[in-house]
């Protein structure tokens, strides 16, 4: 059975979700691209995945509703009820899977607003999608099927990887530690760049050294059957550089520094939940 995909929504997440779903590297891919459809009140966002991907576009949300299998999601959070609510007889008609990436909505409050319950998964995607390497959080409530969860995963992987959360709660720590993670490490490397550029290195050449031992970093500890504690033990020289450098780092108190910034970000993303939520 052929399945349809549709986007409300065109934005950046959109687009990498949808540009994963078309690459032509692909053995098997998920779907046709005349499967995935997408609704937009700009058209030139339709218009310019239309002619990138060769995908449809809808009418209406209406519309996406009756044709689509899945539904995801892509819109800000604060307009996702106007979005959502003009829809209800729709859902009357016919229920696909609801794949929400808006942050802070929960799934009850989705079945709320369009007076029933649906089958739902909730991700925290990162931005590192766009480029083909991100990662997402994914909650299932009870009414999602097996099939369903393949299918979800399917269409995240096409964007990098993905992991399931047993508890919704667990999103807002998805959120510290995935969904606002890519910042953090930028936050660092922008950092490193800047002390090697006072210290004489040219800024282009600080740039390429950083990002490439970040991204050399996090490969090593992809591959490795090694701890990262090993991994950093294989780097550090009794009396010797990286020694100095680690023990600077314990002494400003860096695990605490993030684990502080982990647990500002879990907060945020709960109080944001409520807000959304009243």
């Amino acid at each position: 059975m052929s399945t349809n995909i549709g986007f409300i929504g065109g934005g950046n997440m959109a687009t990498s979700l949808i540009g994963g779903l078309c690459r032509s590297d692909q053995d098997a891919p998920l779907v046709q691209a005349e499967q995935i459809w997408v609704f937009d009140k700009s058209a030139d966002k339709t218009q310019t995945l239309k002619s990138n991907y060769g995908i449809n576009v809808a009418a209406s949300n209406d519309e996406m509703v009756i044709c689509c299998d899945i539904l995801v999601l892509a819109v800000k959070p604060q307009i996702l009820e106007t979005v959502l609510t003009p829809l209800v007889d729709s859902f009357a008609e016919k229920q696909p899977l609801l794949v929400s990436v808006v942050a802070g909505i929960k799934s009850v409050t989705m079945e709320r607003w369009l007076g029933r319950e649906l089958p739902i998964i909730r991700v925290m995607p990162n931005t590192p999608a766009l480029v083909a390497v991100g990662a997402s959080g994914l909650y299932a409530n009870a009414r999602v099927s097996e099939e369903q969860k393949r299918l979800t995963v399917g269409l995240l992987d096409a964007t990098g990887l993905s992991a399931w959360v047993d508890n919704e709660a667990d999103i807002d720590s998805v959120t510290a530690l995935s969904g606002s993670g890519p910042a953090y490490f930028m936050l660092f490397i922008q950092s490193l760049i800047d002390a090697g550029v006072q210290a004489g290195i040219e800024p282009e050449t600080a740039k390429t050294l950083a990002v490439q031992t970040a991204v050399g970093a996090a490969e090593l500890i992809r591959q490795s059957d090694n701890s990262i504690a090993t991994l950093i033990d294989n780097v550090t020289s009794a009396g010797g550089t990286t020694e100095q450098a680690l023990i600077s780092f314990r002494e400003a108190g860096l695990p605490g520094i993030v684990a502080d910034a982990f647990t500002a970000a879990k907060t945020r993303s709960e109080e944001m939940a409520t807000e959304l939520d009243t």
